[in-house]
C-alpha cells in the first residue's frame, strides 16, 4: 500500500489513532499501571498524539500558528509513533 497520496496517509493515521484509542478504552491498565512520574508524561503524550491525529484533517481551518505547528505532519506523526511504541512496549512487558 503506497502512502503517496495525502488522503491515504491521513486515513492511515486516523485508523492508527482510533485503534490506539479503542485499545486504551478496553485496557486502561496500560496507563494506570505506570507510576505517577511516568503516567503524567504518557497521558500528555497520548493527548497530543491522538488529538493531533484526529484534528489534522481540520488543520487548515485553524488560524492560530502555534496550533498549526503542533499539528504539523512531522511532529504529530512522531508523537503518534512514540505513543504507539510506548503502549506496545507496555503491553509486552506487563
Amino acid at each position: 500500500m503506497s502512502l503517496r497520496h495525502p488522503w491515504r496517509r491521513e486515513t492511515a493515521l486516523l485508523l492508527v489513532a482510533a485503534g490506539l484509542a479503542i485499545w486504551l478504552l478496553l485496557q486502561p491498565g496500560l496507563i494506570q499501571g505506570l507510576p505517577f512520574t511516568l503516567r503524567l508524561p504518557a497521558v500528555l503524550l497520548g493527548i497530543w498524539a491522538l488529538g493531533a491525529a484526529f484534528l489534522r484533517p481540520l488543520a487548515p481551518a485553524f488560524p492560530h500558528p502555534l496550533l498549526c505547528r503542533a499539528l504539523s505532519p512531522h511532529w504529530s506523526q512522531l508523537a503518534l509513533a512514540l505513543f504507539a511504541l510506548l503502549m506496545v512496549l507496555r503491553a509486552l512487558l506487563a
